[in-house]
């Protein structure tokens, strides 16, 4: 089988509407995709930028799939939370970002998105600090629903990857 060997850092995040951010990961494939080693999900550390700038995370992330074909191949889904000094957390921002399929290094940008809500819901969020959700994480990386989804841009996460193909010419796969 043919291999993609995915090596890097969620770095950081910056433009969120509040301090004390942290993002919970996960990268998403096919059905015709094996993880062979590695965690494909995880949360980073809770960073607070000085000056409201960029939240630094530099969370590592190693990936070894192997694959029968390029159908599926991974994508990056984030979800970023803000943290009160209180210990709340709030959602500040959803987002999924297709990896290169190009083999090399590369820094990524992924743009985020909350939900805007009804009038109610957003003067309820913004005395009692939370927004609507969506019921299902899967909606996130899936096109089928989410172009009903009414939303407002929120911040960007910042990774940096290597991605690393093995095989591909020998099992007639062309990325």
């Amino acid at each position: 089988m043919a291999e993609v060997h995915i090596i890097g850092n969620i770095e950081g995040g910056e433009g969120f509407s509040s301090p004390n951010i942290s993002c919970k990961w996960c990268f998403e494939t096919g059905g015709a995709w094996r993880l062979l080693e590695g965690v494909k999900d995880g949360q980073t550390q809770v960073d607070h930028p000085i000056d409201e700038g960029r939240a630094h995370w530099t969370h590592p992330v190693d990936l070894h799939y192997a694959t029968k074909g390029i159908q599926g191949w991974p994508k990056l889904s984030v979800q970023v939370f803000s943290e009160d000094i209180y210990g709340r957390t709030q959602l500040v921002g959803y987002g999924f970002v297709h990896l290169p399929t190009s083999p090399g290094y590369h820094e990524i940008q992924c743009p985020t998105w909350v939900l805007s809500g009804t009038m109610t819901e957003q003067v309820q969020s913004f005395f009692v600090g939370s927004g609507p959700q969506l019921l299902s994480e899967d909606v996130i990386a899936s096109s089928s629903d989410r172009y009903r989804l009414q939303t407002i841009a929120s911040g960007t996460v910042f990774v940096s990857l290597y991605v690393m193909t093995r095989n591909f010419t020998k099992f007639g796969i062309e990325s």
